[in-house]
């Protein structure tokens, strides 16, 4: 069967091939590919910055986001033969430690979970792949091709739980959420906070195009600039980007009393006038909160399938920008100026 694979820590070296057909070994579930999507995380890997084969082999089978049709449920009764399945990303370290043995792989404390197309065990970008029935969840048939979206719908779920656990801790009734990054995962964000009849917000660069247009199409509001100019301070800030700069003058401009989620990972980066030591001070005196969020468990992975379900389809149907074929990935993993959500597709849904 055919796959895309990739010798990590390698540029120039991703290729679609031949690779034998999954060993049963991987999972009673036997699944056909229907499409998976391209993250940074993806580039990142093709690009030799990230990644690790599995052990004993030297390639890794990319892909993380996927969708496929049940075609052997195995000896399990929760999946029949055509289900529309994802598969779960993470799997528990295997000592456990304590969050691990107690299903929030999402929290591991030392660091030796493996997570499919990224981390020691083959990913989705594959005609056929195999899951333990306890790391696939079905998706809404309504859903089709858009279930696709549903792991990087899985990070917003959590950095969501993240915020509404963290506030909390005193009485707080939070009404307005600004989401910093208008990718994938931010509008994902901007969907779950409208959901939650809040008043949203999204920032980014662009001025026009597909993004602003989605924002409004939610009934949300756009700006674009920096978040000092968006003119209120949110009760909510959800952090996408990774920019330094941004999550400088998100920490800054939060409300007294209000939450920072940080799920945009980057890389150093300059930023402009950030005195650790007085955004300390700020946050200390105004009782705020930044927290981390990344990945999920599988409680978010179900939290997840609702929201996709309840949203609009048409809406949704607007963040896959492109659909390319197997053989065209690297087209895939080249962004284009109006890309949000691209998919590389093995068959139909």
């Amino acid at each position: 069967m055919k796959a895309i694979t990739v010798e990590p820590h390698k540029p120039g070296t991703a290729r679609l091939e031949d690779i034998p057909e999954p060993d049963a070994r991987g999972g009673s579930v036997l699944v056909e590919a229907i499409a998976v999507g391209v993250c940074g995380t993806d580039v990142e890997i093709v690009e030799g910055k990230y990644g690790w084969a599995p052990e004993g082999k030297t390639r890794l089978v990319l892909g993380h986001e996927s969708l496929g049709r049940v075609i052997d449920p195995g000896p399990s009764s929760s999946f029949k033969r055509g289900d529309l399945v994802v598969g779960i990303v993470r799997r528990p370290d295997p000592v456990p430690c304590p969050n691990c043995a107690v299903g929030e792989w999402d929290m591991c404390r030392n660091g030796q979970y493996t997570e499919r197309g990224i981390k020691q065990i083959d990913g989705f970008m594959s005609e056929r792949w195999r899951s333990e029935p306890e790391y696939a969840v079905k998706v809404d048939p309504s859903l089709g091709l858009l279930g696709v979206l549903l792991e990087p719908t899985t990070v917003v779920t959590k950095a969501w739980e993240q915020v509404l656990a963290v506030g909390q801790r005193a009485f707080w009734v939070p009404e307005t959420v600004l989401v910093t990054g208008a990718g994938p995962i931010g509008l994902l964000a901007a969907l779950i906070g409208k959901l939650q009849g809040l008043e949203v917000h999204v920032l980014d660069r662009v001025e026009s195009g597909a993004k602003p247009d989605l924002v409004r199409a939610l009934g949300a509001t756009y700006h674009s600039g920096s978040v000092a100019d968006v003119g209120f301070q949110p009760d909510v800030i959800v952090e996408c980007t990774g920019v330094g700069q941004v999550i400088g003058d998100s920490v800054k401009a939060v409300a007294a009393g209000g939450v920072v989620c940080l799920t945009g990972v980057g890389s150093g980066g300059r930023t402009v006038g950030l005195n650790t030591a007085d955004v300390a001070s700020n946050v200390v005196l105004r009782n705020n909160v930044v927290v981390g969020s990344v990945n999920a468990n599988k409680r978010h992975w179900y939290r997840a399938g609702r929201v996709l379900a309840r949203a609009d389809h048409a809406w949704l149907a607007r963040l896959i920008s492109r659909c390319e074929p197997p053989a065209a990935f690297t087209h895939a993993l080249a962004r284009q100026p109006d890309d949000i959500k691209v998919v590389v597709q093995f068959a139909d849904a």
